[in-house]
């Protein structure tokens, strides 16, 4: 293992038992812990939705049809009571990561307090506190916020953050990191402009922190860990990728999600010798590609990667790139070309030789490509490798324009349908 991989991976872990608290200090610590996680958030917002609630209009759209043909957003988006299912969304997922329940079996947490003053002791009520727990929890926020996270926000096991009905904006710090964990669901942020932070002690349990070395500056950072499901959030104007998975994490879907403004869009996959990576299935759909974006939509080594039904309007490298011999399915995009005469390829081989990568199996099927856009397939096509790399139904490229229109955070309000 690589001496700089060890660095950022190998943690000064500082374990902290509680010893030197009394019995009525950890009670007092619970109760703070259930104050948030209450059974059902609108008993926080009730008074607010109460004056937004009309229930003759409410009525009236449910006679409307709501189908969008996104088979996400049909699952759950009819529903006028969303807010009160909010859980319904984790049986909606598509893709490699459709079986990423995050904290679809736990309690809800109501975010009340937009601070982030102490990475090693949150204070109950902020996101922070929030994600750390142990047991699975479905995140949501009291009132519209912008987070600037001083640290990395380190993740646990079995988490929602889920921002409808509130406008939240994690901005001008640090970002998220989904490290060693599994099943997570991030839904409607705002994320942007996220800095490099570290040489810091972060806490990532109730019972452990430890010494963080620098990070990248990653709005959503995804390291070892599986069924992970990043929806409908907006993204932009990071120090380095957008979404990045690595480390031999697998089960992804990245889904209607509205990206722009930044150079290295997504990365999937460690680097060309980290062979464990050959395992990761990912899938790219629903997505809006939009303006201000370089490369890297995604950027794949070594595993499977199904990118479907992406709205591309905007790069000024490349769209989808790779070394290493990754799977690249491209079923039912559309892929609008930039004006630059010699930026019309979707695709780039990273620093390959063609003799090493004619036998690489990339292939497009059904996209639509215009403004003299053109995709450079190859390989042989086996059956087998495109059945690992294939995690749902593509549907015609026509249909993009209408299927991604919502792309990126929903202006859902409580008291109205989303």
């Amino acid at each position: 293992m690589l001496p700089a991989l060890i660095a950022r991976t190998t943690e000064v872990e500082q374990l902290h038992s509680s010893n030197h608290s009394s019995m009525a200090a950890r009670i007092k610590k619970i109760e703070k812990i259930n104050e948030n996680a209450v059974q059902d958030p609108e008993e926080v917002v009730a008074s607010v939705e109460m004056s937004m609630r009309n229930s003759t209009e409410r009525r009236k759209l449910g006679y409307f049809s709501c189908a969008t043909g996104n088979p996400i957003d049909d699952c759950w988006r009819c529903d006028p009571n969303w807010q009160r299912n909010r859980r319904r969304l984790a049986d909606c997922g598509i893709g490699f990561g459709r079986n990423a329940i995050g904290g679809r079996d736990g309690r809800f947490y109501v975010v009340t307090d937009s601070r982030d003053d102490d990475p090693v002791n949150p204070r109950p009520g902020t996101l922070r506190h929030a994600v750390i727990q142990e047991e699975p929890l479905w995140i949501v926020f009291k009132r519209d916020m912008v987070i600037q996270l001083k640290q990395e926000l380190i993740m646990n096991s079995f988490k929602t953050i889920d921002g409808r009905g509130v406008n939240v904006h994690i901005a001008n710090g640090a970002c998220l990191t989904i490290q060693f964990v599994t099943n997570i669901i991030i839904h409607g942020l705002h994320i942007h402009d996220c800095k490099p932070t570290g040489n810091a002690l972060v806490r990532s349990s109730p019972s452990h922190y430890g010494w963080r070395t620098m990070a990248d500056g990653d709005a959503v950072s995804i390291f070892g860990s599986s069924h992970i499901w990043v929806d409908h959030n907006s993204l932009s104007n990071c120090a380095d990728g957008l979404v990045d998975a690595v480390m031999g994490s697998t089960a992804i879907t990245i889904s209607n999600n509205y990206f722009t403004h930044h150079n290295e869009v997504i990365l999937l996959g460690h680097s060309d010798t980290y062979y464990r990576d050959k395992l990761m299935q990912v899938t790219i759909a629903y997505n809006h590609f939009g303006e201000g974006l370089i490369q890297r939509m995604p950027r794949c080594r070594h595993g499977y990667f199904h990118v479907v039904n992406n709205d591309y309007t905007h790069w000024e490298m490349y769209a989808i790139g790779g070394s290493a011999d990754p799977t690249i399915n491209s079923q039912g995009n559309r892929y609008l070309a930039p004006v630059n005469p010699f930026a019309k390829e979707v695709t780039k081989r990273v620093d390959t030789d063609p003799r090493h990568w004619h036998g690489w199996n990339w292939r497009s099927e059904g996209d639509l490509l215009l403004n003299g856009a053109y995709f450079v397939p190859s390989g042989a096509g086996a059956a087998a490798s495109y059945a690992r790399a294939s995690s749902l139904g593509a549907k015609s490229s026509s249909l993009v324009g209408t299927i991604t229109s919502s792309a990126g955070v929903l202006n859902c309000r409580i008291g109205n349908r989303c």
